[in-house]
């Protein structure tokens, strides 16, 4: 029987994830320098395009159709094939479209995510390889394994919203980006407009309660719970975040306390449904405390995650994920599973095994699917093209009139 009530809600919370992607193009497009804006939030957008086509082509089928206990489904929804306005899904509640469109957003922001981690460094042809790649490789068999019935979901692995699915691949792929690219020319160039950083951040925020909340898929009081969560876990990352760099470099900095506001919701997404508002706010501290060192470990390695893509989303999908293993309950989520604090230490195991597993395999495969895309086309943009900027050598723009070439 249709629910109008989750029905609605769930349209709605597909909107807001859909906001995140033009919400990461501008978090990473002010983060960026000056000649490279255009060139990053346009890989933010593009993945808009050509994921949601990928995704009615074949990406829906591929990880919501069959293969049950595989590592990837079918072709028989191959272009929505047999999706009718009428035909429900699951239990019933949503038409079956609105799934599809919910879940190609999460398809569209994933991969977009490592793009922060090559700022100003790959060509844009390569990128769309990359784009295309990725997602039939790492992404869906992810989201077939762990959400659409497949090996993990039979193994009683939990991942509420994206820990491992999302974060941990696109996290650790992002690491392996760098390591293939090697450092920008200008390491230390300075986010050109943090303002309009702090929009993204807004927006991320904001849309971040559609990709939490809505990964109930119904509205009760989990789909509460998952809301309440994220922002618990985000607000007490952002000042833990702030407090650290307050007490370690004598100021309160405004790209910190954004910067550890993502962290913090990277962390609660694969517990949002699972855990309680306690133990949300102390996966917001932990988050913030790790993802900080996780920064500074990569800059003491100067490994050019230009955009903290690996230390932020990859580290804190990781943490997130393990702690979900810990604290998880029956008691708040009675469809969910116990944790180590309440005897489930095979829980836990596995959490772990299947998050470091997510982690290198993205990591390995990234890598050598950049050897392969590099046989194609050339990933890395030549110097001189680094040095006028990505945004006019790539596409023939620029961000400000003000620049003078």
């Amino acid at each position: 029987m249709l629910n109008t009530g989750s029905t609605g809600f769930m349209l709605l919370a597909t909107s807001l994830v859909m906001l995140m992607t033009p919400g990461l193009a501008f978090f990473y497009g002010g983060l960026a320098s000056k000649r490279n804006i255009l060139g990053i939030m346009m890989q933010s957008f593009v993945s808009l395009g050509l994921t949601s086509i990928l995704w009615f082509f074949i990406g829906y089928s591929l990880c919501f159709s069959g293969g049950e206990g595989a590592i990837i489904g079918n072709l028989d929804k191959m272009f929505l094939h047999g999706i009718t306005p009428n035909t429900l899904f699951g239990n019933g509640d949503i038409p079956e479209l609105v799934f599809v469109a919910y879940q190609m957003m999460f398809a569209i922001i994933t991969p977009a995510l490592i793009t922060g981690a090559f700022a100003n460094r790959i060509t844009f042809k390569a990128y769309i390889i990359f784009l295309v790649l990725w997602q039939l490789f790492v992404y869906y068999p992810f989201v077939h394994m762990v959400w659409g019935g497949g090996l993990l979901a039979q193994m009683g692995v939990l991942d509420f919203a994206g820990g491992i699915v999302v974060h941990a691949t696109a996290g650790f792929a992002a690491l392996a980006s760098v390591f293939f690219v090697g450092s920008r020319m200008y390491k230390d160039s300075k986010p050109n407009n943090i303002p309009l950083m702090a929009i993204g951040t807004a927006l991320l925020w904001f849309g971040w309660y559609g990709f939490n909340a809505g990964s109930e898929l119904n509205v009760d009081g989990i789909t509460a719970l998952a809301f309440m969560n994220t922002d618990t876990a985000a607000s007490f990352a952002a000042i833990t975040w702030m407090v650290i760099d307050w007490f370690k470099e004598r100021k309160p900095k405004f790209v910190g306390l954004m910067t550890g506001a993502v962290a913090g919701l990277a962390t609660v997404t694969p517990a949002a449904g699972f855990v309680s508002l306690p133990v949300a706010a102390l996966m917001g501290i932990l988050g913030a405390v790790v993802c900080y060192f996780a920064v500074h470990i990569k800059n003491r390695m100067e490994w050019d995650d230009a955009l903290d893509v690996w230390g932020v989303h990859g580290i804190g999908g990781v943490t997130g994920t393990i702690l979900l293993g810990v604290f998880a309950s029956t008691a708040i989520n009675p469809v969910g599973v116990d944790g180590l604090l309440y005897g489930g230490t095979g829980f836990f195991i596995k959490e772990l095994v299947v998050v470091a597993g997510a982690s290198i395999y993205a990591f390995v495969f990234t890598y050598i699917m950049l050897i392969v895309i590099n046989a194609i086309t050339p990933v890395k943009v030549s110097n001189e093209e680094q040095l006028i900027g990505l945004d006019i050598s790539l596409h023939g723009e620029s961000a400000y009139d003000s620049i003078h070439h």
